[in-house]
């Protein structure tokens, strides 16, 4: 345990992004599984609405700093692909 109150601070500022980015990884890889639980469904209308839901919370998750840009768009692009098999 830190004994310097700025680290004793840092360390529960720490804590604290931890919990909140493991949210909102969390949301995001629920949101991809939904989209190909609809794609193998063959619900093309059901995947299109999960794919804009993923989509936003990738999008979301890239402005925080917790994804990288490229991952975000790889996913989104596989995604459509998978989406675009059934249509």
């Amino acid at each position: 345990m830190p004994q310097i109150k700025q680290q004793i601070k840092r360390l529960k500022q720490n804590e604290k992004s931890r919990l909140l980015n493991l949210g909102l990884k969390s949301s995001m890889k629920t949101a991809i599984k939904n989209v190909e639980l609809a794609v193998n469904e063959n619900d093309v209308e059901k995947a299109k609405e999960a794919y804009a839901l993923a989509s936003k919370k990738l999008d979301k998750a890239v402005s925080k700093g917790i994804k990288h840009k490229n991952y975000a768009a790889r996913q989104k692009s596989r995604l459509a692909k998978l989406i675009n098999t059934i249509a």
